[in-house]
């Protein structure tokens, strides 16, 4: 499954790499891929993990984020 999500609050490459280590610890997460420029995350993951669980696991790391498709 694919799911794109925009993150807010990102400034500098620190930002990317908490926001990518908050998704790969998700269970069921393959990989994560973050764009500092555009605000956005795109996640490769297994059918089991919800994208709303997504989003608030980058929301928890302290940026606010939003699923914008599935």
């Amino acid at each position: 499954m694919h799911t794109e999500m925009e993150v807010l609050k990102m400034g500098c490459n620190a930002c990317v790499e908490k926001v990518k280590k908050a998704l790969e610890a998700l269970p069921g997460v393959r990989s994560a891929s973050v764009d500092l420029k555009g605000k956005r995350a795109t996640v490769e993951h297994d059918d089991s993990v919800a994208p709303e669980a997504l989003a608030r696991a980058v929301t928890d790391a302290g940026y606010p984020a939003s699923v914008i498709s599935r």
